[in-house]
């Protein structure tokens, strides 16, 4: 769990977003943040990064990512449609072209059968209708979750930036 490779993720999709003249934001939820952190530690990272929305609770999930209350009752909050809702939610939020959202259970505790602590659901958006979601299940404990979900995140914007 080096920062530095997550640091080296981060470069490379800078250096992607800035040669497309792109800009990209992030709707965090078990991650608290440090996905946009992890951005904003590589230097010039204003030219690409738009922001980031920290929702942790499913009130501020609703009022500022505009998801659906329906949703989040029908699904959770660690779900296909909510994660989807939220990057699409921080897309309009923020005007970007690119975004990520992750929402999930980092543990140790909160975990159900049918969603066991290390479930992740990340979504990717762009303001070329682009929609992409995937659920990860993680090992390892709360830290180790919340990197190996930072570090898929990253890999995720490479992959599905638009023009990519």
């Amino acid at each position: 769990m080096d920062d530095t490779v997550l640091q080296s993720l981060a470069a490379r999709l800078g250096q992607q977003l800035l040669s497309r003249k792109l800009k990209m934001a992030t709707a965090e939820s078990c991650t608290g943040g440090w996905i946009a952190k992890i951005i904003t530690d590589i230097d010039g990272s204003s030219g690409w990064f738009e922001g980031g929305i920290v929702s942790y609770s499913n009130a501020l999930k609703q009022q500022l990512l505009e998801v659906p209350e329906a949703q989040l009752i029908e699904h959770g909050a660690v779900s296909r449609p909510v994660v989807e809702s939220m990057a699409c939610g921080v897309l309009k939020q923020t005007g970007s072209q690119l975004a990520v959202a992750v929402s999930g259970i980092a543990g140790p505790g909160g975990g159900t059968a049918e969603k066991p602590v290390g479930t992740v659901w990340l979504a990717w958006a762009s303001s070329d209708g682009m929609l992409k979601s995937e659920c990860c299940h993680f090992k390892g404990d709360r830290s180790q979750v919340r990197w190996q979900t930072v570090e898929y995140a990253l890999r995720g914007l490479l992959d599905y930036s638009p023009g990519g």
